[in-house]
């Protein structure tokens, strides 16, 4: 996995750029990550002067301890290229990614990819930078989950985009990341959650699941996020602070976990100091690939701010 996997993104804040009281609100929110959305959340009539107004409060500070993203329009659009361009050329510095939405294939990453390259270079900002996360919204983009999740050493997360994945296969639902009515099949959502879980692991990349856009269905957010987190998933959309919290603790381990896992960590450390590949801990073997998943989970509790209650003791020789 790549060190880009490991970050903590339990909860991504989505805020609509293109209003400061909201902006200005979401710095104080626990959200591991918030993007400025430059495009469904705004009017075709705002574009312009939203990009303005997301490159500012970007540049004002105060997200210590968030990743910082902002969602351009889809490479189709016409706002696209500004959108990147502006953004990056005003505050890159304080960006660390770009979400590009409606990704049908690889050559939508590959032109990201590209421009951004290309302002890095013109403003003198570190080459390669600027992440990106892939949202995948439709038909199209699901069958080359694969291929995208491969396209550009940039990319960090891809990202399930429920509302139009579900208008582009006709699903009979108005209510976005929830269930269509009548369907008796079980999650309607779990091949769309599992192709693009496996495509992001295969890559080395986080796999974040999209909005429940109910906002006072406070169960049937429960359920959607304890449900993806179990199947994996690093995290979840959230569109409303009132969110923020129910998910992050569906995201987050238990305290035991959390504590095993740091626990591991330690001990993993300690025995390939003394050049074991491999060794045991409380009677279970501990590897390269332990130690992995242990990373993940530690990386969720340290976000949590779940306290340590066990510190590794190494065995006493003879």
């Amino acid at each position: 996995m790549s060190p880009r996997a490991f970050k903590s993104r339990r909860t991504t804040l989505a805020v609509p750029g293109s209003n400061p009281r909201f902006l200005q609100k979401a710095r104080d929110l626990p959200a591991d990550e918030v993007f400025l959305d430059l495009e469904d959340a705004v009017a075709p009539s705002a574009k312009a002067r939203s990009r303005e107004l997301v490159a500012e409060t970007l540049r004002a500070g105060g997200w210590e301890g968030k990743i910082r993203a902002v969602r351009v329009n889809d490479a189709s659009t016409g706002w696209a290229y500004r959108d990147v361009v502006e953004v990056v050329e005003r505050a890159g510095a304080c960006l660390d990614a770009i979400v590009l939405p409606k990704v049908s294939g690889p050559r939508d990453i590959t032109w990201l990819d590209l421009l951004l390259g290309q302002v890095e270079l013109a403003t003198g900002l570190p080459p390669g930078g600027i992440a990106i996360e892939a949202q995948i919204e439709d038909a199209a983009g699901l069958a080359s989950a694969d291929e995208i999740a491969a396209a550009s050493p940039r990319l960090e997360a891809l990202v399930f985009g429920p509302a139009d994945f579900m208008a582009s296969l006709g699903m009979r639902s108005l209510t976005v990341g929830a269930q269509p009515a009548g369907y008796a099949g079980g999650d309607a959502f779990h091949y769309a959650h599992m192709r693009i879980l496996v495509a992001a692991r295969a890559h080395g990349l986080q796999a974040i699941d999209g909005p429940y856009a109910a906002i006072e269905d406070v169960a049937g957010l429960e359920r959607s996020s304890a449900s993806v987190a179990a199947l994996g998933y690093d995290g979840k959309w959230v569109v409303h602070p009132s969110q923020v919290d129910v998910v992050n603790r569906a995201f987050s381990p238990a305290q035991d976990e959390y504590d095993r896992a740091e626990l591991l960590l330690e001990a993993y450390d300690y025995y390939t100091g003394l050049a074991l590949g491999a060794a045991t801990l409380d009677g279970e073997m501990i590897d390269e690939a332990s130690r992995k998943m242990a990373m993940v989970a530690a990386a969720r509790g340290r976000a949590a701010g779940l306290p340590r209650t066990t510190r590794f003791e190494p065995p006493i020789p003879g």
